[in-house]
């Protein structure tokens, strides 16, 4: 979980995440939040617990979340928002989907199933939400519902394959690994997931989302880029294709 400012959901996401009975160990990455998250984080059971002294980025937060559960051994990673605008309830099918084998990455999509206007995404962002995945698609030649999602599962390959390493401490991490996992050529699958907004959910203000959407495109451009044989960024260069 990369926590920030999670104080009013973070115990709401952990127990639903516990009542799945299927996780072995939870990690809270507490990105120097300004209110109690990482005194509740501390508080609940099993929970391994890691704050950063300064605020680094939500990229930043992942690449902690992603190097301590590696390090702790795990076969099946899930990223999962404690601000719980995204069901844990979704776990055992995201999970059972890798640990079967029939998929490397697993999307928690918004878009699926036709009810983000309904679970309250504002219109202006799903509007952008579904511009940038069309043009998206067309620049990384993929069929995905969505890459803005803050819901995903990953095998441990991927996270060993895919050099994380060297993207973004900002939002557009998420855009630049999931064009990463496809330059590798693992498989992404995607499960429909019903959408929460509320006042306690994160979310980037209009002006970080254009730089987030600009970012997006840029990515996508790298990326046809370097399938026409120019030079790739380091962060496709750096990751290792599947065998």
């Amino acid at each position: 979980m990369p926590a920030y400012n999670a104080a009013a959901t973070l115990r709401q996401t952990y127990d639903e995440v516990m009542a799945q009975k299927i996780v072995d160990e939870i990690i809270v990455v507490d990105d120097a939040s300004r209110d109690e998250t990482a005194h509740i984080a501390r508080e609940l059971e099993g929970v391994s617990v890691h704050v950063h002294e300064l605020n680094g980025g939500y990229g930043a937060n992942q690449k902690s979340c992603y190097r301590l559960a590696l390090a702790s051994g795990a076969d099946i990673i899930v990223m999962v928002h404690p601000d719980y605008q995204y069901t844990p309830q979704l776990l055992p099918a995201m999970v059972s989907l890798i640990g079967n084998d029939l998929y490397d990455c697993v999307l928690g999509s918004r878009i699926l199933g036709g009810g983000a206007l309904q679970g309250g995404m504002p219109p202006w962002k799903y509007v952008a939400n579904r511009a940038l995945t069309a043009a998206e698609n067309i620049l990384v030649s993929a069929k995905l519902s969505e890459y803005h999602t803050g819901y995903r599962a990953f095998s441990r390959e991927v996270l060993e394959r895919v050099a994380w390493r060297y993207n973004s401490d900002d939002f557009v991490f998420d855009n630049q690994m999931l064009a990463q996992i496809l330059w590798c050529g693992f498989r992404i699958g995607e499960v429909s997931c019903p959408t929460k907004y509320f006042p306690e959910a994160s979310s980037i203000n209009f002006s970080r989302s254009v730089r987030y959407g600009f970012g997006c495109l840029a990515t996508g451009l790298q990326f046809r880029a370097a399938k026409l044989g120019l030079r790739a960024p380091a962060r496709l260069r750096q990751s290792k294709n599947k065998d």
